[in-house]
């Protein structure tokens, strides 16, 4: 039986800022309006400058972040939370806002990294076209994987603007995802500490 590869699609050259800004200004006259009026002279270039700050985390690397660690910690071995990180993202499928908060907890293996760390892993992935269930993997994984601690935990709480402004505008309404690893997903006490610590002990994570 012949397996079939899918290949990854190919990345075209960055196009260049005057491109960018001349794609905005066909933006501006396919929702109605006249980008050459007074009020939109600038906003392509605008525009272009807040892409560059929104989508700055596909120029930074998250494992970066994570290289400087500190081993002289006494022995501790018990867990590490960062809670509510505020983060904004936007929707891949939209490119509608995300705003949210991300819970991130390890457990160390004689090693931590600066807490301000771990604020930069989740603001680099959010600061790409996202999933928040994929952004959630993204965060765990890029720490255990660096890391190596005995376990990570990840929660991130969001509310989605491509719901809440569109489609069925449902204000109001969170999305919870989590990704739980090593100690985190074969002891449910030590899951269950975390999700004590963050305020957030759904049942839903339990499994």
């Amino acid at each position: 039986m012949s397996t079939i590869k899918r290949l990854k699609p190919k990345i075209a050259p960055r196009p260049s800022r005057d491109e960018a800004e001349a794609a905005i200004r066909v933006l501006l006259r396919w929702a109605g309006d006249n980008p050459d009026r007074e009020g939109l002279l600038d906003t392509p270039s605008r525009v272009a400058r807040a892409f560059e700050e929104w989508f700055s985390g596909y120029h930074d690397d998250p494992v970066a972040y994570l290289q400087r660690t500190f081993e002289e910690v006494e022995g501790y071995d018990e867990m590490v939370v960062l809670r509510d990180i505020r983060f904004e993202s936007h929707c891949e499928h939209h490119m509608a806002p995300i705003i949210g908060r991300a819970h991130v907890a390890y457990l160390p293996n004689n090693r931590v990294v600066g807490i301000s760390k771990l604020a930069r892993v989740v603001e680099t992935y959010a600061r790409r076209f996202q999933v928040q269930e994929k952004m959630t993997a993204q965060v765990a994984h890029c720490i255990q994987n660096v890391l190596e601690p005995q376990g990570c935990a990840v929660v991130i709480e969001a509310q989605h603007q491509c719901m809440t402004t569109r489609g069925v505008h449902k204000p109001g309404v969170s999305m919870v995802t989590s990704t739980m690893l090593g100690a985190f997903r074969t002891d449910p006490m030590t899951r269950r500490e975390f999700l004590s610590v963050i305020g957030n002990p759904s049942s839903t994570m339990e499994g």
